[in-house]
């Protein structure tokens, strides 16, 4: 998001409804009213770029809250696609769960002398995290392909044991290659890929359709004689490791060629080999990947072949595309991938009171023995993604953070009157009574 333009994301974050990200109102985060701490310059500008998101003026506004020991962080991954289809771009952005929010004292969090008197035990009990960025899962990469590798000086290349190759910028997988990258920041799309239609329906529990037309794209990558039809940029990663060997008399290990300075190129000693088999059943990422591995008998996406048909996330991701081509879907053509990002992200969420002041024709249909308010107090919730030193607003909510109910006197439910007004009812006589 460009910073001096937080509007139009501000309005579309609105619209947008980000996959698992539905913010709950009975934990939703609540502005306390008499807490405003000193604002870092991150939560400033947040407060800045909302504030001109939703067109507030200052005169008939007052915004409090913003208090980071109640702002909450989470980790996640996030998707962003610019599909091209019959010259019109679709544009989607898709997230996933953040399965913890944590009480976490960030970076950005912090200022000079931001410590107030009795507030070092508050600052105290967050747990510090380091200034290292969230990673994704580890993955597995199978060429053909060109990888360009930035920010990555102390980055490793074992095939399967370390290999001193320099500075690393760029690494081509030849044919047949498959790579395990670690920690990894985020992956995209340096240039846009034309991909083949038809796209098939999603049969037996299988991404059929995406599978299919991996394979077909994968086809047309090996034909490709004047270089890689597919390049990706990754940013940060730490590790570039060949699939330890099934047996000893495997052939399932890669040669390393220096083509030039920071220029490297793998190729697999054996020539002919199915991809989707032998190096994905031997791979171990010793529990630490969140990335679905393929059995045998599960078909794999290429280029990320650690991703089996059954994925949750991929079936989601057809079904999506099915409904974005419509009737196109089943016929032959083509369409165009212009974009494809894939990141692991920090996100804060942190609420915050807007206090409005009402005018005359703002207290409309309030009962006329209930004093009329002067003003409103409306609760917020932002969620927010971290971007290096800023924090740039994702979705803006309104939350309930209870229930108003009103008690009425007994004598405003009678109409306010006196006892000496209301009439004399005569109950009929008892004989009983003396």
């Amino acid at each position: 998001m460009d910073s001096e333009r937080p509007s139009p994301v501000i309005a579309a974050a609105f619209c947008l409804l980000l996959v698992g990200t539905q913010i709950s109102k009975s934990s939703a985060l609540v502005a306390a009213p008499d807490s405003n701490p000193p604002y870092p310059k991150a939560i400033s500008d947040l407060k800045e770029a909302i504030v001109k998101g939703l067109g507030l003026q200052a005169d008939d506004f007052k915004i409090s809250g913003f208090d980071l020991r109640d702002a909450l962080v989470g980790r996640s991954v996030a998707y962003e696609f610019d599909v091209e289809i019959e010259n019109k771009v679709l544009p989607l952005k898709l997230l996933e769960d953040v399965n913890r929010w944590e009480y976490v004292d960030l970076p950005i969090f912090q200022m000079e002398n931001s410590a107030r008197p009795g507030e070092e035990n508050v600052l105290l009990e967050r747990r510090k995290v380091d200034d290292q960025m969230p990673v994704l899962a580890p993955f597995q990469l199978a060429g053909p392909m060109e990888l360009w590798i930035q920010d990555a000086k102390d980055m490793r290349i074992s095939l399967p044991h370390d290999v001193d190759a320099g500075v690393l910028k760029k690494v081509i997988l030849a044919d047949g290659a498959v790579v395990t990258v670690k920690g990894a920041r985020s992956v995209s799309l340096r240039h846009p890929v034309e991909l083949p239609l038809p796209l098939n329906v999603t049969n037996n529990g299988f991404a059929t359709g995406l599978i299919s037309l991996a394979e077909r794209f994968q086809d047309a990558a090996r034909s490709q004689e004047d270089g890689p039809l597919l390049s990706l940029r990754i940013v940060g990663p730490t590790s570039l490791t060949s699939p330890a060997p099934s047996s000893p008399s495997s052939s399932n290990r890669l040669k390393l060629k220096r083509l030039a300075p920071g220029l490297v190129e793998l190729s697999s000693a054996s020539k002919k080999r199915d991809v989707g088999s032998d190096a994905i059943s031997a791979l171990d990422l010793q529990g630490d990947a969140t990335a679905l591995l393929a059995p045998d008998h599960f078909s794999t996406l290429w280029p990320v072949v650690s991703i089996n048909g059954s994925n949750s996330n991929l079936l989601g991701f057809e079904a999506l595309l099915s409904s974005l081509l419509g009737p196109r879907a089943n016929k032959e053509g083509s369409f165009k991938l212009l974009k494809a990002d894939v990141s692991a992200q920090t996100f804060v969420k942190i609420g915050f009171e807007v206090e409005k002041r009402l005018k005359e024709g703002d207290v409309a249909g309030i009962p006329e023995w209930r004093t009329k308010p002067s003003t409103v107090r409306m609760h917020f919730e932002v969620l927010a993604k971290v971007d290096g030193n800023r924090i740039v607003p994702e979705r803006v909510v309104q939350v309930n953070p209870l229930i108003a109910e009103d008690s009425v006197a007994q004598s405003a439910l009678l109409g306010n009157i006196t006892m000496s007004k209301m009439p004399i009812v005569h109950q009929p006589p008892n004989p009983f009574m003396l």
